[in-house]
């Protein structure tokens, strides 16, 4: 199961800041996401960024392996 770290509004609009979902691509991942926690989390998952093991992805065929991180940060405000 790939990991997902939420942080800021991304985990306000998840409910949590971690999760597990199985998913074989980013795409599968994203909707997988979308689907459990709707609308609020695809606002921010549009404007967020994505990293996966560190790198920032936006490909939605990039594969994960089942023991992915996938980090979710939204745009952050301040100076």
């Amino acid at each position: 199961m790939a990991t997902v770290r939420y942080f800021a509004a991304a985990a306000e609009a998840a409910g949590t800041q971690q999760e597990q979902i199985i998913a074989a691509d980013l795409g599968t991942l994203v909707t997988g996401l979308v689907e459990r926690h709707g609308a609020v989390l695809a606002d921010v998952l549009r404007r967020s960024s994505l990293l996966h093991e560190g790198q920032y992805v936006s490909d939605r065929a990039t594969a994960l392996a089942a023991d992915a991180v996938v980090d979710v940060l939204p745009p952050f405000a301040g100076g």
